[in-house]
C-alpha cells in the first residue's frame, strides 16, 4: 500500500436493527504544529486499531446523518450528510487531534484537543447509490492535510441493504482522450486518468521534458527538493506520452517525520502525487 494505515469500517443500525449508514475507508493526517522551542514540525497521525464510532447517527429527511469515529489518544473525526429530494451529499468534516498524545506530538507547545472544521467537497449522489472513490483525495486547512483513499460510503441506506449501484468519484471515472497528442502547453489530465487509445499503435516521438525545480518549505527550511523532468507514459491498448511543463506547475504537500508528500499541480487539475 502507498499509505500504511488501518481501514475503518462503520455500520450503523436503526431501532429496528436495519443498516442505515455504512462506510469503509482509509485515512491519515499530516499535521504541522508548534514546538516548545517555537519552531514548527510536521508529524503524521495514522488511524490505529480499536476505532469506536460513538455519536454516529442514521439521519432522516430533516436530520443529518453523522459518521463519527474516535481513535488513538483522544483523536476523532466526523462527517455529516444531508439529503435533498433524491440525492445526498457531505456537508462538513470535523477533525480533532489531541497534542497530549506525546507519541505523535512529543514536544507540542500547545497542549490539548484542537478542532478543525472544513467543508466537504463531496458532490451530490443519488439516493440508494453507494459512493466509491479508490483514488487518493487531499483536503487541506489550518496546517492540516487530511488524506483519504479506498472510500466506500452510503448514508440513508434504503431497506437496510447497502446498494450495489455505485457512484464513482471523478478521479475514478475514465475521461475521453484528446484527438491529438497534447503539447506541454495543453496538458490537462490527472495521474489517475485512464485514456482511450491514441490513433497510432505506438506513441509519437516527443522531446525530453523540461527539468523543473520543486521544493517544500517547513518553517524556514527546505524539507523536500526535487529537480526532475517528468514525462508520463500512459499505457493502455495504445500508449500516450505527456510532458509535464514546469513553467505552469507548482509544488504543494507536506513533510512528516517518516513520510513526505509532494503534489504537483499545473492549475488545470493535473495532479501528480509522490
Amino acid at each position: 500500500g502507498f499509505f500504511q494505515s488501518h481501514a475503518v469500517e462503520v455500520e450503523i443500525k436503526d431501532a429496528s436493527n436495519a443498516t442505515c449508514l455504512y462506510a469503509k475507508w482509509m485515512m491519515r493526517f499530516l499535521i504541522r504544529y508548534e514546538t516548545n522551542s517555537r519552531d514548527y514540525k510536521n508529524t503524521t497521525l495514522n488511524v490505529s486499531s480499536g476505532v469506536t464510532h460513538n455519536g454516529s447517527a442514521c439521519g432522516n429527511d430533516t436530520q443529518a446523518a453523522l459518521l463519527a469515529v474516535q481513535f488513538g489518544e483522544g483523536h476523532s473525526w466526523s462527517s455529516n450528510f444531508t439529503r435533498n429530494n433524491e440525492t445526498y451529499q457531505g456537508n462538513f468534516i470535523t477533525f480533532t487531534y489531541n497534542t497530549n498524545d506525546t507519541t505523535v506530538f512529543p514536544d507540542a507547545r500547545r497542549k490539548g484537543p484542537i478542532t478543525v472544521v472544513i467543508k466537504d467537497t463531496m458532490r451530490p449522489v443519488q439516493l440508494n447509490s453507494v459512493f466509491v472513490c479508490h483514488n487518493t483525495d487531499f483536503l487541506e486547512a489550518e496546517n492540516i492535510t487530511q488524506i483519504f483513499w479506498n472510500v466506500t460510503v452510503q448514508p440513508f441506506v434504503q431497506n437496510g441493504t447497502v446498494s450495489k449501484k455505485e457512484s464513482r468519484c471523478h478521479a475514478d471515472t475514465p475521461t475521453s482522450a484528446p484527438t491529438v497528442l497534447p503539447t506541454t502547453a495543453s496538458v490537462s489530465t490527472t495521474s489517475t486518468t485512464t485514456f482511450s487509445p491514441a490513433p497510432t499503435t505506438s506513441p509519437k516521438h516527443m522531446e525530453n521534458p523540461d527539468i523543473g525545480n520543486y521544493s517544500l518549505i517547513s518553517g524556514n527550511k527546505t524539507c523536500l527538493l526535487a529537480t526532475v523532468g517528468l514525462q508520463l507514459n500512459v499505457s493502455q491498448d495504445k500508449p500516450l506520452l505527456i510532458n509535464i511543463n514546469p513553467k505552469t506547475t507548482v509544488a504543494d504537500g507536506a513533510c512528516g517525520n517518516t513520510t513526505a508528500t509532494l503534489k504537483l499541480n499545473d492549475g488545470n487539475s493535473t495532479l501528480i502525487g509522490f
